[in-house]
């Protein structure tokens, strides 16, 4: 069983509100203080589930810099009130930085109930996010 520390729990706890900031804001209309609001969350979250050190070095890792470019590029855009087409920015940037985070947990969450037409999304989700064409 892993052990989170107190820090991590606080992590976890800062990303679920900076994600339900997030979704709210987008359900009222992409209202710009709330989608700020859930993006510090969201990132201060991270930064204390992983760490300060590891959280910068994800996001400049040379495979990444350009999803972390759109990603903060859209954080700025946000914060500066510029909502929509902020949070459409960031959006690209979350999937170029996530990408290879999504076939894990998609297979994950599929796997935990069986059900044959389930099991056959699952095969062709693994198949188009694990083939090499950019």
């Amino acid at each position: 069983m892993v052990s989170i520390t107190e820090t991590q729990k606080i992590g976890v706890g800062l990303t679920g509100f900076g994600l339900f900031f997030l979704l709210f804001g987008v359900l009222l209309y992409f209202d710009s203080v709330l989608l700020a609001f859930g993006n510090v969350l969201f990132l201060a979250g991270l930064t204390f589930i992983i760490g300060l050190r590891r959280t910068a070095g994800f996001f400049v890792q040379r495979q990444k810099l350009r999803g972390s470019t759109f990603f903060l590029g859209g954080v700025a855009l946000v914060l500066f009130r510029w909502p929509i087409i902020g949070m459409a920015v960031e959006s690209y940037g979350f999937v170029l930085l996530f990408r290879s985070f999504f076939p894990v947990a998609c297979g994950f969450i599929l796997s935990l109930v069986n059900i044959p037409y389930l099991n056959v999304v699952r095969a062709t989700i693994l198949l188009f996010f694990n083939c090499d064409c950019h």
